[in-house]
Order: structure tokens, then C-alpha cells, then sequence
């Protein structure tokens, strides 16, 4: 268990004994964690210095953890603007009430769309932030993430050996993930792949736009239909690779991206889908499952309200947007790649 033996915690020297949840940890992502609101660019910082000990002897910042461990934590001063006042309760309950699975070792939700995985990039408060705020006595830690706008299945670590053994797994390509999602206009066949490798940028701005690319690394994705509906197909995609928005991109550049879509999407479509109750990205990570240690997991969360019922109005008037679907087929025809 880690304790804080410093009277003047968290602002002067402190000694924090390291838990098994932490055995093995790389030193600068433990103190990412229990440095919360401090720069990146400071904990490497106080790390390049020697301020932070392990034993009383210098850290590196590749230094790994080892339970009974004896850490020294420098003081070191947050910002004003990093003192942020604690998540909504509602939020938190949404989150909190978002669990479809939970033993030693993983705690499962149904992440609503709309909350991120984590904190950052304007957002004060992801999923990981909500759930510790709910659960603050327990330690979690994201396996894995979702897009902000994605619904489904999103995987916390309990303990140590549950994260680094999910994280494994999930490099190792055994772990399956399969999404619900919408594609615009009618793929010419019922199954297919897509093989094409994304390269990721930082636009100046901080957003993340990725793009098929020959340099890119290698991406795999199955597509299968679930569904026929007006000017568009409810798809299932199963994951060969985990790319940043691979399934985004993939199904873009076969050109049929998905409902919903800001980044990579046709904004004519997505205008006729918003007029007929779709408000955001129809993309819901719908199952996913692995083995770890022996045992066999498998979570699955159904599509939520707010896409079914867009498709219920889709069945009925979809036919107002086939002229425009087709008007875009017909483009996609012509126009040069």
C-alpha cells in the first residue's frame, strides 16, 4: 500500500512506500499518476536532476518499480491554472453506473459517448478521472482507450499484473474487438477487408488526423454487414490491428465513411443523417474479449438508445437521402482518387 509519511504532503518532500498494484512500473508514469496536475515537462525535470530517489539512490526515468520500494517525491509546486475544482456528480455517477463487469484483476464499462477515455486536450475529466473520483480507496488504470465519441466496451486495470498482461495481450494481436457501425452508401460486397497502413500527425492545433499512407504502419480491418438501410449499411468491424480511428479511416477510403463522422466523414450526409436524429459519430465498440492467465474474458455492451433509434428512422425515411447518396456515388465514380 503507498503512503505519504511527509507531514507537509503533497506540497514538501515525500516518501511513498510502493504497492504490488505498482511492481514493475516505469518510475516517470507512476509519477504521472501520483503527481496529478504537474507537467510532463517538470516530472522529467525533477527525474533529470536526481530530486527523485528510489532507496535513497537517483532514478532515471526508465527505472522500474518494485513492490516495498521507497520513494522520494521532491516538492514540487502546481500551477494555479492545474487546481481545477473536482468532476460534476452526474458525470461521475454516469460513469460510476456505466459497469457491466468487474473482479480482481479488470473493471469493464459501457462508456457513454461523449466522455473521454481520459483528461486532456480541453477536456478536464475522462473516464479514468470520473472513475477514480466514484472509487477514490481503489486503483485503476486505463488499458485502453475510445474515442470521445465512441460508445461500448472500455477495459480498466484493477492490479498491476491485469494491465500489463491486458496490454500484452492487446500488442500481441489476441485480443478481440469488434465495433457496430454505419457506413455510408451500400459496399459492393457483404464482407471485405481492408488492408492499408495509417501514418498518425499532430496538426499545430493538437488535433490528431490520420491518413493511409505507404510509409504508415501496417493496418487491418474486417468488415462485415449486419444490416441494410437507406443510403447506408450497418456494419460490423473486427479489428486485425488497433490504430489510432483506424476504423474511421479505413471505411473512408473505401468510400463509405461513417455516419456521423466530423473528421473523416461527407458533410452532405452527415447534415441529411443530423436532420433525421443522428448527433454524433455511429461508431459503439460492441465486444471484446481475451484470455489472460488461464481464464477467458469477454465483455459486451448493446448499441445504445440513441443509435437504435436513429436506425428505426432511417428504416422509415431514409429514402428522403437516397438521392443525395447516390448523387455521391456517382461522384466517387468520376472523380479522380
Amino acid at each position: 500500500m503507498q503512503t505519504a509519511t511527509s507531514p507537509d504532503a503533497p506540497h514538501g518532500v515525500r516518501q511513498v512506500e510502493i504497492g504490488p498494484e505498482r511492481d514493475g512500473q516505469r518510475i516517470d508514469n507512476a509519477l504521472m499518476t501520483l503527481l496529478k496536475g504537474v507537467p510532463k515537462s517538470m516530472i522529467y525535470r525533477i527525474l533529470r536532476t536526481g530530486q527523485v530517489r528510489v532507496n535513497g539512490k537517483r532514478a532515471k526515468p526508465d527505472t522500474r518499480l518494485a513492490a516495498g520500494d521507497m520513494l522520494r517525491i521532491p516538492p514540487v509546486r502546481v500551477a494555479e491554472k492545474a487546481v481545477q475544482h473536482g468532476p460534476a456528480p452526474g458525470m461521475v455517477a454516469s460513469v460510476a453506473d456505466a459497469v457491466i463487469f468487474e473482479d480482481k484483476h479488470f473493471l469493464a464499462i459501457d462508456k457513454p459517448a461523449g466522455i473521454a477515455s481520459h483528461g486532456g486536450s480541453g477536456v478536464s475529466h475522462g473516464a479514468i478521472e470520473l472513475l477514480r473520483a466514484a472509487r477514490p480507496a481503489e486503483h485503476l488504470e486505463l488499458v485502453h482507450r475510445l474515442d470521445r465519441d465512441t460508445s461500448g466496451v472500455l477495459v480498466f486495470a484493477k492490479t498491476r499484473a491485469g494491465l500489463v498482461g491486458l496490454q500484452a495481450a492487446i500488442r500481441e494481436g489476441t485480443v478481440t474487438k469488434q465495433y457496430l457501425c454505419l457506413m455510408v452508401g451500400h459496399p459492393s460486397k457483404a464482407k471485405f477487408d481492408v488492408n492499408a497502413p495509417l501514418l498518425k500527425s499532430v496538426l499545430q492545433g493538437g488535433e490528431r488526423m490520420v491518413r493511409v499512407a505507404d510509409n504508415g504502419k501496417p493496418s487491418l480491418t474486417f468488415f462485415r454487414e449486419m444490416e441494410q438501410y437507406p443510403a447506408a449499411r450497418l456494419m460490423q468491424a473486427t479489428l486485425g490491428t488497433g490504430r489510432t480511428h483506424q476504423i474511421r479511416v479505413h471505411a473512408a477510403h473505401v468510400g463509405h465513411p461513417l455516419a456521423g463522422d466530423p473528421k473523416y466523414g461527407d458533410k452532405e450526409m452527415n447534415k441529411k443523417f443530423k436532420d433525421l436524429g443522428l448527433n454524433r459519430l455511429f461508431l459503439h465498440a460492441a465486444h471484446m474479449s481475451f484470455e489472460l492467465d488461464g481464464r477467458s474474458y469477454s465483455f459486451s455492451a448493446p448499441m445504445p438508445d440513441d443509435l437504435k433509434e436513429f436506425l428505426d428512422v432511417l428504416a422509415v425515411k431514409g429514402k428522403r437521402i437516397r438521392r443525395v447518396q447516390e448523387y455521391l456515388q456517382e461522384k466517387a465514380r468520376t472523380d479522380p482518387k
